[in-house]
């Protein structure tokens, strides 16, 4: 008898877990409809790719999305940052001249604040936009960076490396008093590195200089990102492509001094100068870019520039 007593109450226990899942499970998939609903409402009501349009909007704003996302945040903050990498990849692919990953000014890139905003919004700690509007959008609207930021480290006051970031934002404005107080306070933070002190004081003393940008590219070499570890390592060959043609107009001037203002016609009339400073040249004793490209000497001018093949940036 008590054997078929329990019988039935594990019956009965098994038919009530039963019900629990089915419940639990039917909820599931409701949010997960609702997430993709969204996503296709979105979808639908984009505006068509058109290089050419004068006005553009967002469809839904980032506190509605966020009510409609039905829980599913993360996943539809994914949508939106997706989203904004496609507007950034359709407007590159309109655009028939050649831009910088971190000057895509002239792209017109109207809605790429508000996607970033809107996936923040949805995910705070989503740290992926954060890193992209301070690289990108300065150049597009640099308060809009700024606030973005901010909400990232009002977020994530953890995150040390936002801090450097927003320093970043800050010096390429040459708001250098403001660059070091975000690197100052991102130096507070616990787990930060030694460096961000010493970036601190770099922009109170030398923010404009070679040196703090050198050193600011370095650390965005460090980066986990390829597109920003890719970026700094141009910017970096950049710099001491503008180092080297410092150099070399000193040779070139030099040469003129002794010549009563004649210009040098070729950089053989300044080899012993190369070979002195142990300046890399081609066979032909022309000196060598960064990139491994000889300089082009411009006699009229007793100056020096980047050839046509150099991979070296030139803005």
């Amino acid at each position: 008898m008590s054997e078929g007593n329990d019988n039935e109450r594990r019956a009965t226990r098994a038919r009530h877990f039963s019900a629990r899942e089915i419940v639990l499970l039917c909820l599931i998939v409701l949010g997960l409809g609702g997430a993709a609903s969204l996503a296709r409402w979105l979808e639908v009501r984009q505006p068509k790719p058109d290089a050419q349009a004068a006005v553009e909007e967002l469809y839904i704003n980032a506190q509605t999305a966020r009510r409609m996302s039905l829980s599913f945040n993360g996943l539809v903050a994914d949508w939106y940052w997706l989203r904004a990498l496609q507007y950034v990849g359709r407007k590159s692919n309109a655009y028939q001249g050649t831009f910088q990953i971190d000057d895509l000014s002239p792209l017109n890139l109207k809605l790429l604040a508000p996607l970033l905003d809107t996936a923040t919004t949805l995910d705070p700690q989503f740290l992926a936009p954060y890193q992209f509007a301070a690289v990108v959008l300065p150049a597009v609207d640099t308060e809009a960076a700024i606030k973005l930021v901010q909400k990232g480290i009002a977020a994530n006051p953890g995150e040390w490396r936002l801090y450097s970031q927003l320093g970043y934002i800050y010096w390429q404005g040459g708001r250098y008093s403001e660059a070091a107080a975000a690197y100052r306070a991102g130096a507070q933070v616990p787990g930060a590195r030694a460096w961000m002190n010493a970036m601190a004081g770099m922009m109170a003393a030398q923010g404009g200089s070679r040196v703090t940008a050198r050193e600011i590219y370095r650390r965005l070499s460090e980066s986990d990102d390829q597109q920003l570890r890719e970026l700094a390592i141009k910017r970096l060959l950049q710099l001491q492509s503008w180092d080297e043609r410092d150099a070399l107009r000193r040779f070139l001037e030099a040469h003129r001094s002794r010549n009563n203002g004649r210009c040098a016609a070729a950089w053989r009339d300044v080899s012993a100068q190369l070979r002195a400073a142990r300046v890399p040249t081609n066979q032909s004793g022309a000196p060598l870019d960064p990139s491994g490209v000889p300089y082009a000497l411009v006699p009229e001018r007793c100056e020096v520039e980047l050839s046509e093949g150099s991979e070296i940036l030139r803005k």
